[in-house]
């Protein structure tokens, strides 16, 4: 998938709408790259576990740069030595169990998934367990299950950590929790979680992915999440590090501050 952003931050969005058409036609190696930007200064080509790189990429960008020779290029700054790279993003896989452990829905997130109290004046009751060890019990007004995609998103609002896309984990983050103790948490991608409403909660839960299909949780009922084993592939402007690390210097101003002067 190629991000463009349509909107007023862009987050995951490397690429704008006035270099979309220029983006796109590199990407399938119709338009020559031929010019150096500050990527390629000791940037490292990011190389996937588990893909194979084909060979003779050289040629093959040499042939698309024979090719369009006539195109004039430019001055937007595409993939690293003469190679596009790839961030595949984790899903989240969310079932919604019944009372009788009967999946009544499903649904695959990238941001997050969110339990809380929805309209109840009570705190949110939920006993929450990582592959079937009572993990702890939740009163709170919610807990959010995300992504290290949706760790800059609501998790973040929440005062979860922000994770790399790279590092395959999965943060629970309790949304204003009633106890000091309880801070966010990261768990390996290969655990199984589950959440679900007690009987004897004073009131039910309400439950949403990625922040819609909201449905509501009753006595009894709860939600499994784990790793999806469809993750979504995403083409990087640089390549990941590059592309997180600018997405939170130029939208969050990450630990911006002023120089500190010499002595």
């Amino acid at each position: 998938i190629l991000c463009i952003a349509g909107g007023s931050m862009g987050f995951l969005t490397p690429f704008t709408t006035e270099e979309m058409v220029e983006a796109i036609q590199k990407s399938l190696g119709l338009r020559a790259e031929t010019h150096k930007g500050p990527e390629d200064v000791n940037a490292p080509s990011a190389v996937l576990p588990g893909v194979e790189q084909v060979g003779g990429m050289d040629d093959y960008w040499g042939g698309a740069i024979q090719m369009t020779h006539q195109l004039k290029s430019t001055n937007i700054g595409f993939g690293t030595n003469y190679r596009i790279c790839l961030s595949m993003r984790m899903r989240l896989d969310c079932s919604i169990i019944n009372t009788e452990g009967v999946i009544r829905a499903r649904y695959n997130v990238l941001n997050e998934v969110v339990i809380d109290r929805g309209s109840s004046p009570y705190l949110a009751n939920l006993e929450c367990f990582c592959d079937d060890v009572h993990l702890t019990t939740v009163q709170a007004d919610g807990i959010i299950f995300s992504t290290p995609t949706g760790s800059t998103a609501y998790s973040m609002a929440a005062g979860g950590s922000v994770v790399h896309p790279a590092v395959p984990a999965i943060l629970v983050t309790p949304i204003c929790p009633h106890v000091l103790s309880f801070r966010s948490m990261v768990f390996p991608d290969h655990v199984v979680l589950r959440c679900f409403v007690p009987y004897d909660a004073r009131a039910g839960a309400c439950v949403a992915f990625d922040g819609k299909n909201r449905r509501e949780l009753h006595r009894g009922e709860g939600v499994q999440i784990q790793m999806s084993v469809h993750p979504v592939p995403t083409i990087n402007r640089v390549d990941q590090s590059f592309d997180w690390l600018d997405s939170l210097k130029r939208n969050f101003n990450f630990n911006a501050r002023i120089q500190q002067k010499p002595l």
